[in-house]
C-alpha cells in the first residue's frame, strides 16, 4: 500500500477550513480523514509567513485585554459603590 497523495487544491481547502472557518485541527482530521500531523504540516508549508502581522494581532490583543481590564475594574469600582449606597438608604 502505498502513501494516499492530495491535490493542492485539496490541501488549501483544508488548511482554509482551519483557518477561515475555525475549525479545529483534530475536527478537520477526523471530518477529511486526514492526520493530524499531515494538517500541521499543511498549514506551515501553505500559510504565508505573517509573522508581522501576527505580532500586530498580539499587540492588539494586548492592548483590547488592558483596556477590558480596567474597564472592568471601573465598572466593579462602581457597583461596590452602588452596593454601599443602597445598604446606606437602607440603614437610614
Amino acid at each position: 500500500m502505498g502513501t494516499q497523495r492530495f491535490t493542492p487544491e485539496f490541501k488549501e481547502e483544508a488548511v482554509r477550513q482551519i483557518t477561515e472557518h475555525g475549525y479545529s485541527v483534530v475536527d478537520v482530521s477526523e471530518l477529511l480523514g486526514v492526520s493530524a500531523h499531515s494538517l500541521y504540516k499543511w498549514l506551515r508549508s501553505i500559510k504565508p509567513d505573517n509573522s508581522g502581522y501576527q505580532a500586530q494581532d498580539l499587540l492588539d490583543a494586548r492592548t483590547e485585554i488592558l483596556r477590558l481590564k480596567a474597564l472592568l475594574k471601573r465598572t466593579e469600582e462602581e457597583r461596590d459603590i452602588l452596593k454601599k449606597a443602597a445598604v446606606d438608604t437602607e440603614n437610614d
